[in-house]
This record gives C-alpha cells, structure tokens and sequence, in this order.
C-alpha cells in the first residue's frame, strides 16, 4: 500500500515508519504540521493533538529517505476536546485535514501511517480526517 507518513522527529513515528514498511508498505511523502515560525517558544506548541519538537529536523528525514515533504502551519487550536471529535472549524485538526487533502492530491496515497500509538484522542481524530 501506498502510504504518507505523518512524522513529528519524535520516536513513535519514526517508529511506526518502520513497522510500515516491515509490513511491506510502501512510504512516498512525508507530512508534517509544524508551528508558526514567529511564535514565541515554537518549538513545543500547547496542542492536544500535535507534537511539535523536533519539527527542524523534519527536512532532514526527507532528504535521508529521499522523499517528498508536505508541512503545513498549525493555524488551530485545541477547541473540540472531547472524546468524539466533529468537524470544527478553527479546530487543529482542520489543519491536518488540509494537509492530507495536498498529499492526497499530489502522491496518489491509499493510507497514512501515524505515530499516534496509544492515544484514542489522536487515533480518533486521524480516522475522522
């Protein structure tokens, strides 16, 4: 299966990268959501969903895997925290939705492959994208 790989630079999606293709999967693009640049302590962004340290290495792992690197900016925020997610706009994981949409457009992908290994609120919402 054709697959983008959300990546963080954090162990658990690095992780999953690996038990992807272990599974015979096939990684074509990378996406990342990263914060805005000119936000004060960028580096780790108070989100529910997002892991946002170690986004600078991000253009690193794609040169490595010669792949192609989706990002986008993380322009929500946490506003639908319960356990069911539905569709808000304003909401972080409208920018994930956004940005699988391009991958999906450009790279032909049938699945995505998440770090999100034991978290129902993470998993939850990528299911809902």
């Amino acid at each position: 299966m054709r697959v983008a790989a959300l990546i963080s630079g954090g162990k658990d999606s690095c992780y999953n990268m690996m038990q992807c293709i272990a599974a015979g999967h096939q990684i074509v693009a990378l996406a990342n959501l990263r914060p805005a640049e000119n936000q004060v302590g960028s580096d780790e962004l108070d989100s529910y969903m997002y892991q946002t340290v170690g986004h600078h290495a991000i253009d690193l792992y794609a040169e490595a895997m010669a792949l192609p690197l989706y990002r986008r900016t993380i322009r929500g925020r946490s506003l639908d925290t319960r356990q069911v997610y539905t569709k808000c706009e304003g909401d972080e994981v409208e920018d994930l939705y956004e940005l699988l949409k391009l991958v999906k457009e450009k790279e032909e992908v049938e699945g995505i492959s998440v770090g999100a290994i034991l978290s129902d609120y993470q998993r939850i919402r990528v299911e809902n994208v």
